[in-house]
């Protein structure tokens, strides 16, 4: 079953296609990683999908229906949430402050919230910071809390977009546990990484973009052997080494 259909999207910045007829889908319970140079236009899509960007034309289905025009609060409200590439935590409030106004897109009331942002923090790790100003938590620390942001908006969909960049090893490896931890609740997950040792092991299945066009897409393997995926995105190099 496909939790989200992609269907011949385009979006278009005046005279440029940054994306170009895209149609691919995400399983429920998958994780499917988008790869693609810089200015592929992966970043796009993902905005293109909560519609910080209205669609040129195409659709996107979330669940067999069309999302297509809906403001942005209601598909978080619907089961879609987002990570961003460079993540603006509530720098003036706290962890856990930061994880309650997210926990306010389905819970009535303060109690609620709390309670909900406390087994979120606990879930992500993060329940020790949770008292902190969310300005202060190092880079790991904060990409983490911008999951934990979005996890508390109850998504059944996830959109992570660059959630490794800039950690270190051990950061990077508690990252990869999150993810599959996040996908065993049963959440999918459609992942943008430029970072390919990690998008290789933990994507079921992988979209390879190159200026708004779909190359391929398919197992994790077969697209790290991709000539053209090699050539527009590797450079030369292969992706399973």
């Amino acid at each position: 079953m496909n939790i989200l259909e992609i269907k011949n999207l385009v979006k278009v910045f005046g005279g440029l296609k940054a994306v170009n007829n895209i149609t691919f889908n995400v399983k429920k319970g998958e994780i499917l990683g988008l790869i693609g140079p810089n200015g592929s236009g992966k970043t796009t899509i993902f905005n293109c999908i909560n519609n910080f960007f209205p669609i040129t034309s195409g659709d996107i289905l979330f669940k067999g229906k069309s999302i297509k025009g809906l403001k942005t609060n209601k598909i978080c409200r619907l089961g879609i949430g987002r990570t961003f590439q460079i993540v603006k935590p509530l720098s003036k409030m706290t962890v856990l402050e930061n994880v309650m106004a997210s926990s306010f897109c389905h819970m009535q009331s303060i109690k609620e919230a709390r309670s909900h942002a406390i087994e979120t923090l606990i879930f992500c790790d993060l329940i020790t910071q949770k008292d902190k100003l969310a300005k202060s938590l190092p880079i790991g620390g904060r990409k983490r809390l911008e999951i934990a942001r979005s996890l508390a908006t109850k998504p059944e969909l996830l959109l992570l977009d660059e959630t490794a960049a800039g950690l270190n090893p051990t950061e990077l490896n508690k990252a990869v546990d999150l993810i599959n931890k996040i996908r065993d609740r049963g959440i999918s997950i459609l992942i943008v990484e430029h970072i390919m040792k990690i998008i290789m092991n933990i994507s079921d299945r992988i979209c390879a973009i190159n200026f708004g066009k779909m190359i391929t897409q398919a197992a994790p393997n077969e697209v790290a052997n991709h000539p053209e995926v090699i050539k527009a995105y590797l450079g030369g190099q292969n992706a399973s080494g």
